[in-house]
């Protein structure tokens, strides 16, 4: 059945970009429509897994800083409104050394965090090796590292997230077609597998799904790849774990990780990026291969108190720029379509503010933030 219905914007994709967008756009009263081919929070995409890392210096750019400084205030104001528990800083810890042969999205990942955090006001602390050892012997510290400490950093919930923002977007009157698949993005339209839909502006945030509804002269930049994540059974010690980012020696891959919570234990990821999948493909499902390859590469010898017991794994899906940078700018052949690709797996920190941004530019106001460095020019 082909239908036509005029909005002001149409989300393709209610994921973290989606839901954030969706709800700053029905708090301004605008007649919106969200579009998902999933029901979300689901586990399909890039916004699974429980939590995310929050932090306030941004190893990827000193630029990135206000908006996750906005996010974390827009998380607190929704925690008020619904009661739900989103945000927790616990604290966030970064270790790197001149010896690592593993880095974090860019070069000088550390020194850009510890830069960003002296150029914001950020409040933290610098620890040599001595000090890592004794305020976190859960790690296997090596000779030569040094840490980052940030008290204000911690997690955020991604599901908890997206679900809160989808409720009072749709009490304020949003529309959200679930189950449903866009087909086509056109200047000002979306077809479906139900129908088609037109709008003043069309908002593409599809995450994994993006490059497949570009065209094949815009999907060059993206990538997608597919990461795993783990759950370890851990100490009580492990609970007052600051979120960590960990650049390690002798290894190609770094790790990143949580505090133990919710019973499940400590959860711990690397990243990897030899392999390109597409989504529609991808396994969800880890394999017992891949949990015991986590474990002797990245438990046994950086963890020396976990057992290697897996207790729950999941997979996330990675869309990559070269640059791990985001792209946030209007399609270059069509003006009413913007391009939501928030990605390179440091992007759900930044939704909250991203989805008032992209409200700005679906209503014709000038954004509270500078995006120029995500425009698609730069590739």
């Amino acid at each position: 059945m082909s239908v036509s219905t005029k909005y002001d914007s149409i989300l393709v994709g209610l994921g973290a970009m989606g839901a954030a967008t969706l709800y700053q756009l029905a708090r301004r009263g605008a007649r919106v429509l969200g579009i998902d081919r999933y029901d979300p929070p689901h586990g399909f995409g890039s916004s699974a897994g429980e939590t995310r890392i929050t932090r306030l210096a941004i190893g990827e750019g000193a630029h990135y800083t206000p908006l996750v400084a906005r996010s974390h205030a827009i998380w607190r104001e929704i925690e008020r409104q619904t009661g739900d528990d989103l945000l927790t800083q616990c604290g966030g810890l970064v270790i790197s050394s001149d010896a690592k042969t593993s880095f974090t999205h860019v070069p000088a990942f550390f020194d850009n965090t510890v830069a960003a955090a002296r150029a914001h006001g950020i409040a933290h602390e610098l620890l040599d090796t001595v000090e890592l050892r004794r305020r976190f012997p859960q790690f296997a510290i090596r000779d030569g590292e040094i840490g980052y400490y940030e008290p204000e950093a911690g997690f955020v919930r991604p599901e908890a997230c997206i679900a809160a923002q989808l409720k009072l977007a749709r009490g304020l009157g949003a529309q959200t077609h679930t189950g449903e698949t866009v087909l086509a993005i056109a200047n000002g339209a979306v077809t479906t597998d139900r129908g088609t839909y037109e709008a003043d502006t069309v908002i593409v945030a599809a995450g994994a799904w993006l490059p497949e509804l570009l065209g094949p002269e815009l999907v060059g930049p993206f990538k997608v790849h597919r990461q795993i994540l783990c759950w370890f059974e851990a100490p009580m010690d492990f609970n007052t774990l600051p979120v960590f980012i960990w650049e390690l020696q002798q290894s190609r891959q770094g790790l990143y990780g949580f505090p133990a919570i919710d019973g499940y234990g400590v959860k711990i990821a690397t990243e990897t990026y030899a392999d390109t999948f597409d989504p529609n493909d991808a396994s969800r499902e880890v394999s017992r291969e891949e949990i015991d390859a986590m474990v002797a590469s990245f438990i046994r010898p950086n963890f020396p108190a976990l057992t290697g017991r897996c207790t729950k794994a999941k997979v996330c899906l990675y869309t990559v720029t070269p640059d791990f940078q985001f792209v946030i700018d209007r399609h270059p052949a069509m003006e009413r379509v913007i391009v939501a690709s928030p990605c390179s797996g440091h992007g759900f920190k930044h939704s909250a503010a991203i989805g008032e941004a992209l409200a700005d530019m679906a209503t014709g106001r000038e954004p509270a933030f500078d995006l120029s460095a995500f425009r698609f020019d730069r590739f």
